[in-house]
């Protein structure tokens, strides 16, 4: 019996976040103490039985109960919400203590709409500040690709809940971040690929074109066909002209029949700041 106690004493013993304390409150035979305490959100409170017979820690609200602790047996709590927690020894009725827990320290969460965005789209900042204010400063920065430093984006005011949006049109890979007060979120990033399209002309021609940040005049996208086994395999390289566009015929690098094919750039192709890309999918025909 003893063995079992001691096992599911250790079983409910919470692990308390990096950083949070510890603290203890013994229980003797006239009481807690301290009887009375006060912690940050997160930390964890130890109680310890340093009498001779037999005690039990139960807060008022049953938000926590430990097991019945003998002498020089301990339990562990993690407190993570704010507030007031009386507790009693369930053994002993009289025996009352209370807890106060601060509330978190302040904080400000940041997400974007989507990570990935075709050149010319845009994309949505949001976010919460952690006391859900309205009418709080947040500054937004930015920081794309190659930049040295991060610079302001703009400054925002929170509504209802403490959130806040804002809407940007990122053109290279963009590494996004919040600030408020003292307080400044975690990064995110906006990662951004080249439109591409593919459209058909007349006598049998198609146009490639790439809409990007920067000229790719005499790189090169690839004409891909998508094999029986649904995989694309390079048919041939196209050289983009100064307008990031490429006239060309299909057929001259296809078999006969159906085919389905699309034009792809890489990265290495895009350049530095942006994904690889392709086009919608055509189906063309090959008679001859």
């Amino acid at each position: 019996m003893g063995r079992m106690l001691v096992a599911l004493t250790a079983a409910l013993v919470l692990a308390a976040p990096a950083g949070a304390a510890t603290v203890t409150v013994q229980i003797k035979s006239g009481g807690f103490s301290p009887r009375t305490l006060t912690v940050n959100h997160g930390d964890r409170v130890t109680w310890k039985n340093v009498d001779k017979t037999g005690h039990q820690v139960v807060a008022d609200d049953g938000s926590f109960a430990s097991p019945i602790l003998h002498r020089n047996q301990s339990w562990s709590h993690t407190l993570s919400t704010a507030g007031a927690f009386r507790f009693h020894d369930a053994l002993h009725p009289r025996l009352t203590g209370k807890v106060t827990v601060k509330g978190p320290p302040p904080s400000v969460a940041l997400a974007l709409s989507v990570p990935i965005v075709l050149w010319g789209s845009p994309v949505t900042i949001s976010g919460t500040i952690s006391n859900g204010a309205v009418n709080q400063s947040v500054e937004l920065t930015q920081q794309p690709y190659g930049q040295a430093a991060p610079s302001q984006l703009a400054v925002v005011m929170t509504g209802a809940g403490g959130t806040f949006s804002y809407a940007v049109t990122p053109n290279l890979y963009t590494t996004y971040a919040a600030r408020w007060g003292n307080v400044t979120s975690g990064s995110v990033v906006a990662q951004v690929a080249p439109k591409m399209s593919l459209l058909p002309g007349g006598k049998g021609y198609m146009k490639a074109t790439v809409s990007s940040p920067v000229s790719l005049w005499h790189k090169h996208v690839t004409l891909q066909r998508l094999s029986p086994f649904g995989q694309w395999v390079t048919v041939a390289n196209l050289v983009l002209g100064e307008r990031n566009g490429r006239i060309f015929r299909p057929a001259a690098y296809l078999p006969k029949g159906t085919s389905r094919i699309r034009v792809f750039l890489s990265v290495n192709q895009a350049g530095i700041g942006l994904l690889a890309s392709h086009s919608g999918m055509q189906t063309v025909t090959r008679k001859r």
